[in-house]
């Protein structure tokens, strides 16, 4: 009885915080997650789970609707940043693809993964050149270019050591 009382309660705490995503409002996402009062049992529940008819979580839901503020708050609030569909999209494949600069900078800002690929082997940057986002385009490529520049120079081998003759 107690599980199935603490599901309701959840499925309402989880349609408040879709809701607030959906608005874009932050003070009240923020007002539903404070007054949220986490049990020990509660706490095994993921906040961020529910997902809509796509099966979209509301961290990707705001990424695709470009709510950066949202996405932060959601972010510092435990949802997380990387969880994928079930084919492979993260929330900064859909803000590239619907061409939201500011969320993809966010996104990065926050430590997603510029790499991460869905089940066609897409990566954001793909995935914002199949859809003609220019800004999301040249964003992404110089984030991929500072990246393999970051790996190749984690890769060389160090140079020979200077010997002091003083």
């Amino acid at each position: 009885m107690a599980a199935a009382i603490l599901e309701i309660a959840m499925t309402s705490i989880q349609d408040e915080i879709f809701n607030s995503v959906l608005t874009g409002d932050v003070e009240d996402l923020q007002q539903v997650l404070e007054s949220y009062d986490a049990t020990e049992e509660s706490e095994e529940i993921n906040l961020f789970g529910k997902v809509d008819e796509m099966g979209r979580n509301v961290l990707l839901v705001a990424s695709m609707l470009g709510k950066s503020s949202v996405v932060r708050e959601l972010v510092k609030q435990g949802a997380k940043l990387d969880e994928q569909t079930v084919r492979g999209y993260t929330s900064l494949h859909l803000a590239a693809c619907w061409g939201h600069l500011d969320t993809v900078k966010t996104l990065l800002e926050l430590g997603a993964d510029l790499m991460a690929k869905t089940f066609r082997e897409e990566t954001p940057l793909d995935m914002a050149k199949r859809y003609s986002q220019t800004d999301c385009i040249d964003h992404l490529t110089q984030c991929e270019k500072e990246l393999e520049a970051l790996i190749a120079a984690a890769n060389e081998p160090p140079g020979p050591k200077e010997v002091d003759s003083g």
